[in-house]
């Protein structure tokens, strides 16, 4: 089950939905004439320096609740 980006003609909003065997419709207006879009593809071998720079970031930030108990900076 792929997760494709649409945009919905009617209502104008762009936004990535799960993909099964029914037509999909736009969880905003309901309507369904959606566009589909191209996306980025996620580049192999690249999430973990994604994830790792989003913590950094994130701790920069003072947000630390979505962090195991053993990944929390200690004070």
């Amino acid at each position: 089950m792929p997760i494709f980006d649409f945009h919905c003609e009617s209502c104008g909003q762009t936004f990535e939905l799960l993909v099964r065997n029914e037509a999909p419709v736009c969880p905003h207006c309901g309507g369904q004439r959606l566009e589909k879009l191209l996306s980025a593809p996620n580049v192999a071998g690249q999430s973990k320096k994604i994830i790792e720079s989003a913590r950094r970031q994130a701790a920069r930030e003072g947000h630390f609740s979505h962090y195991a108990r053993s990944e929390k900076p200690r004070r």
